[in-house]
């Protein structure tokens, strides 16, 4: 039986987890969450399940009086204390920055992870996979690209990878020249055309933000030169990423774009799996297969963040400070859509520069990149 601590139980990510973890209740065991501050839902999850350890931002006497054999972590430092708890799998869905100090110590207390939070591999990718090799336990990707890679790396040699291929859907506004995006609509923004997704990702899926993450990422969970990892658009979803081999063939993961898949993987690696969460392709009817080169013309931030992934150091982190809090003022409708890359670009253009940064300096460079937004915002 793995036991599992779910971090962001209560987002996308989380609540799909949940439902995989149910489907397999003979080898997965939920022990630990957290919901920031969504007690109506952690009261359902406690009802359900025997959790030992949770999380919530505020302190809750209700709670504790309530279930007193649950241990309760809340506040600030909660969610670094709660990973250092009795388990074997975390499962981190958090979204921000917020998840990067949490991983390091779930890492350094021997755990092993399964990684759904981008920003703690683009903030401080150095820092983790170190630890990762000398604590010697294992990363899963849950991002479907990833999850993608890993599965298409399977039974191979490293040696013979020639280049990694993420596919990208091009988000909201795929079918919209760069000249048309100046006065786009949040509503429109968060209409995404394959993927049900949380605002956030959504948003950085249509500035295609996020692929530039999971390229960060690809880097450090697959130890590839940024020159041999390259984006395409495809704007089916239905190939999730794809591995070029020295001899010219090519390996692609294919599946209906649905997040269970990838959790399910990284839950029950090297396991392929079936439950009621299991969806197939219908080979009967037409699957548009077609890809497209990136242009980073139309996407500048794709081509940032692999310039700021070569430099790795702690710009990184910055790039997703500046991010975080752009798309928040986008997302309360305080800055146009467009001007999500301004804030951006403008951020590292002022940004002190550290080529060896400690877990300190990664902290440091994320808040001033954030304080940095909100003051220019500010004071426009």
């Amino acid at each position: 039986m793995k036991k599992i601590l779910l971090l962001g139980c209560s987002g996308s990510i989380g609540k799909q987890t949940i439902d995989i973890i149910k489907e397999h209740k003979d080898s997965l065991q939920l022990v630990g969450v957290s919901v920031y501050n969504n007690v109506d839902y952690l009261k359902e999850l406690l009802a359900e399940f025997d959790i030992k350890f949770a999380y919530l931002k505020n302190y809750n006497e209700e709670l504790n009086n309530l279930y007193p054999n649950t241990k309760f972590f809340y506040g600030d430092n909660g969610l670094e204390e709660i990973v250092k708890e009795d388990y074997d799998l975390l499962v981190n869905a958090l979204v921000g920055f917020v998840g990067f100090v949490p991983t390091l110590n779930a890492i350094n207390a021997n755990k092993d992870i399964a990684l759904a939070n981008k920003e703690t591999l683009v903030a401080g990718g150095q820092i983790i996979m170190k630890a990762i090799k000398e604590k010697g336990v294992k990363l899963f990707p849950i991002d479907s690209e990833h999850s993608a890679i890993l599965q298409c790396l399977q039974g191979h040699n490293k040696k013979d990878v020639k280049k990694l291929i993420i596919t990208a859907s091009g988000g909201s506004f795929r079918d919209k020249r760069r000249d048309e995006l100046e006065n786009v609509t949040l509503e429109d923004a968060l209409h995404h055309p394959n993927w049900s997704m949380g605002s956030k990702i959504t948003i950085d899926s249509a500035t295609m933000m996020n692929k530039g993450f999971e390229i960060i990422e690809a880097h450090y969970l697959f130890d590839i030169p940024f020159d041999k990892i390259e984006p395409v658009l495809h704007y089916s979803s239905i190939v999730h990423s794809m591995v070029e081999y020295e001899d010219g063939s090519v390996i692609a993961q294919m599946s209906n774009p649905d997040m269970h898949l990838p959790i399910r993987y990284a839950l029950l690696f090297p396991n392929n799996l079936k439950d009621e969460n299991s969806q197939y392709l219908d080979f009967s009817k037409m699957l548009n297969l077609d890809f497209r080169p990136v242009d980073y013309g139309r996407y500048p931030l794709v081509k940032l963040a692999k310039e700021v992934g070569s430099l790795e150091g702690s710009f990184g982190a910055i790039l997703i400070g500046a991010n975080d809090e752009a798309v928040s003022l986008f997302l309360n409708r305080h800055i146009k859509f467009m001007e999500i890359e301004e804030y951006i670009f403008d951020t590292l253009k002022h940004a002190h520069f550290i080529q060896n940064p400690n877990v300190k300096d990664i902290i440091e460079a994320n808040r001033w990149a954030k304080d940095y937004v909100k003051n220019r915002w500010a004071n426009k």
